[in-house]
């Protein structure tokens, strides 16, 4: 099969587009997918410089969606036929505080999606939703996952309160938006972009701010119940600063640099909490899904590659200049 993969080199130098793969036949409690579509993440930037290159080659990716071609010994929840979206995280079935030992996710170390098939355990293999192309259902994993725990399990978003979403426009942030809008709260969002902003405001957002602006003072009128963190130590300070006492921060990125200085003791006083978060159990993602389906939610879709064109879209990506989420169209058949 063809597949994308790292291996023999280090760092982007072990990139290459192979023809000749080994497919993988599904063993007790499998199911073999035909990939249709893969989501493109940060996390594939990361692999080529954490996977060693001595080791054997492997495929990148961690989102896919496609068709069930094959079932395993056991598998009695889905059919050949099917249509499915990958659910890409490892051995986390049940809602908790933290993944279990040996959780692991899709496209490293294992194989990933940017190839013409995988092989995972059913219980990963969810039925996508008709209203969704393969190319939205194949963004959703990774990016929508992390958006939901953070913003419902972890933060406890109700409706009618208010989440503020620095530095809009990628994929976890835009499923924020879309899914915090669904949920009747507030948006408040921000970039150094106007265009960025602008698009965010056309998705529903109710305030977008200038990454240059005062943050307090726009934020005068306005009473901050949660915000949802990623840039890190560029905006964590100022990000605390519009937030309401008694409020929560949930961060599950870090994108400016890991560490931070901040105020012990206006935090305290201010009784604020601070929440870690990343990915989320089999349980959150089939109610993302579900969530996604009730309220006929669509990805922000900023571009569609194909695959013989996938190194254009690891450039895209680090350049960070997308709105929404990158696709990689593996096969039309």
């Amino acid at each position: 099969m063809k597949g994308f993969i790292h291996g023999g080199r280090a760092g982007k130098l072990g990139l290459a587009l192979k023809k000749h793969l080994t497919e993988q036949e599904p063993q007790r409690g499998e199911v073999k997918i035909k990939l249709k579509a893969a989501g493109l993440n940060h996390r594939d930037l990361f692999i080529p410089d954490r996977h060693d290159p001595e080791e054997a080659d492997v495929v990148l990716g961690s989102d896919g969606a496609g068709v069930v071609i094959a079932v395993g010994e056991g598998v009695n929840e889905i059919q050949e036929g099917e249509e499915v979206i990958i659910n890409p995280g490892l051995g986390w079935e049940k809602n908790a505080s933290t993944p279990p030992e040996g959780f692991q996710i899709v496209g490293f170390p294992g194989h990933g999606t940017f190839a013409e098939t995988i092989v995972v355990p059913a219980s990963n293999a969810v039925k996508k939703p008709e209203s969704l192309t393969f190319e939205e259902a194949a963004v959703i994993g990774l990016a929508g996952l992390t958006a939901y725990r953070s913003l419902f399990t972890r933060g406890q978003l109700q409706s009618g309160q208010t989440v503020f979403i620095p530095g809009v426009g990628g994929g976890v942030a835009t499923f924020l938006l879309k899914f915090a809008k669904a949920a009747g709260a507030r948006v408040i969002v921000s970039s150094r972009s106007e265009e960025k902003r602008q698009l965010a405001l056309t998705l529903g957002a109710d305030l977008a701010l200038a990454d240059d602006a005062d943050w307090v003072e726009e934020t005068t009128n306005e009473k901050v119940d949660l915000v949802i963190e990623s840039v890190g130590a560029a905006t964590f300070n100022r990000s605390l600063e519009v937030l309401e006492k008694g409020g929560t921060l949930v961060i599950f990125g870090s994108s400016t640099g890991d560490k931070i200085e901040f105020d012990l003791r206006t935090f305290f006083y201010g009784q604020y909490n601070l929440l870690g978060s990343t990915m989320g159990s089999a349980e959150e993602f089939n109610e993302m899904v579900a969530f996604i389906q009730e309220n006929s939610i669509k990805p922000v879709m900023d571009r569609v590659y194909n695959l013989q064109d996938i190194q254009e879209a690891f450039e895209h990506l680090n350049e960070s200049h997308q709105f929404g989420k990158i696709a990689v169209k593996i096969s039309s058949i």
